[in-house]
């Protein structure tokens, strides 16, 4: 078994209205990259965003009342406090320099995952595309359409995690790639039965993803994978939510 992760050299940089699934292809021709049955495409999400014109003049917001309250209270600014509000459904934890959220479309993050890196303009921000799972499944047709290849298609973002320092990338948005591997039910190496294995697929590989993509200045938001070990299938990003009746943690 060999599981390849190759990123993809010379992507430009992304305007809104940008065609993806076209400059995708053209940087795989220009990587020497052919699409294969199986393969998947794993997509940083600050080039899905951009694409989708998720970005925000600070300067144009309007803070709520809540949003100054809140500012002061957690020493951010207003005018941020106010998109992180309205991208999120939740606050579930907050301290000053930091506010833990549930994001609109779910999952549990800081500061709703607006990021200010790698955005030109000191007052603006990047917004999680509304809907990644859609993102990914326009994505992943129209490069199907283009390969008559069957791929799977990811898009992660770095996120922290409770308990541990240090960002890794995970899925907040997929399409054709399992989310889970249900193992319950296989027998170990001692033939013992399996009842609680059920193996977070989408996001290790997000996070061999993101450790090829790197964090700062590197220029590389896609890895082409081949040999992922498991069969490509439908699912989405709601699969690797935790039930709120069932997360100890909230």
């Amino acid at each position: 078994m060999k599981l390849e992760l190759s990123t993809l050299k010379g992507f430009p940089l992304i305007k809104p209205g940008d065609d993806l699934p076209e400059m995708i292809m053209a940087c795989l021709q220009e990587n020497n990259i052919s699409i294969e049955d199986g393969d998947i495409l794993v997509l940083a999400q600050k080039i899905v965003s951009k694409a989708e014109g998720r970005i925000v003049d600070l300067a144009d917001v309007v803070p709520s009342e809540e949003a100054i309250a809140l500012g002061e209270e957690i020493e951010k600014g207003p005018r941020l406090v106010e998109m992180i509000l309205q991208e999120s459904g939740e606050i579930l934890r907050k301290r000053p320099g930091s506010i833990i959220v549930e994001h609109n479309s779910g999952f549990v993050c800081a500061n709703a995952g607006i990021d200010y890196s790698n955005i030109e303009g000191n007052e603006m921000i990047l917004l999680l595309p509304e809907n990644s799972d859609h993102s990914a499944e326009l994505i992943r047709r129209a490069i199907e359409k283009k390969t008559d290849k069957n791929i799977g298609v990811m898009i992660i973002d770095s996120h922290g995690r409770a308990w541990r320092n240090g960002t890794v990338g995970i899925t907040i948005g997929l399409s054709g790639v399992p989310a889970l591997i249900n193992r319950c039910g296989d027998e170990d190496l001692f033939g013992r039965v399996m009842k609680a294995t059920i193996i977070g697929a989408a996001d290790e590989l997000a996070a061999g993803a993101s450790l090829m993509m790197g964090q700062v200045d590197e220029g590389t938001p896609i890895v082409h994978v081949r040999g992922f070990p498991y069969s490509l299938g439908e699912s989405n990003m709601s699969d690797l939510l935790r039930d709120k009746s069932r997360d100890m943690f909230r």
